[in-house]
């Protein structure tokens, strides 16, 4: 029994450079140098006019692809007052949200808050939450830590050729790992 414990030690210290080896390439693909984008500008997709949820237009600041997935940043300019996200779920993503202009209600889990310009929120992974604009215009800094799929949902609800279904929003946002648990947030 002791040998095969042994053997076992020695069979677990020798694969960890063998796994420091397999990341190799995706640590080597990160982006080593900085960069600007400029105020008004998106990287990547330039903007990106969503469908379905609201009308906003979201700009990719900092893609996923340029963290090796452990960020993403994006700026929304909104443009849908009274309207926000449905109560949704995002199982592995801790998500911030810094209002730059305008003002918001935000839910998270029973909780209920309103933002205005200058106001900041913490959204945990794996706790539903919503949000609505209130202000007419508004503007505000997403971040999602780690990156998660959430710029491929930005992608694929702007270009979708027609306003989806409660059904089809619901599909796409399961194919990018959130979940829709309940309906929008209603502002008072």
């Amino acid at each position: 029994m002791k040998r095969n414990k042994f053997i076992a030690s020695i069979l677990t210290v020798m694969s960890a450079p063998i796994f420091a080896i397999s990341q190799l390439p995706t640590k080597l693909l990160r982006q080593k140098r900085g960069f600007k984008i400029p105020a008004g500008e998106g990287r990547i997709h330039g903007h990106i006019k969503l469908k379905g949820v609201n009308s906003n237009i979201l700009d990719v600041k900092i893609s996923g692809s340029d963290t090796d997935g452990d960020l993403a940043i994006f700026e929304q300019t909104s443009l849908s007052q009274g309207k926000g996200t449905p109560l949704h779920i995002h199982n592995a993503q801790d998500e911030i949200f810094y209002v730059i202009e305008g003002s918001y209600k935000f839910q998270v889990g029973d909780d209920k808050f309103d933002l205005t310009t200058g106001d900041s929120i913490f959204l945990p992974r794996q706790v539903a939450h919503a949000w609505t604009q209130v202000s007419e215009k508004g503007k505000m800094t997403v971040i999602m830590q780690p990156a998660g799929k959430l710029e491929n949902f930005f992608v694929t609800m702007a270009a979708l050729d027609h306003e989806p279904s409660k059904e089809e929003i619901s599909k796409i946002f399961a194919d990018n790992d959130m979940q829709v648990v309940g309906p929008p947030l209603k502002i008072d």
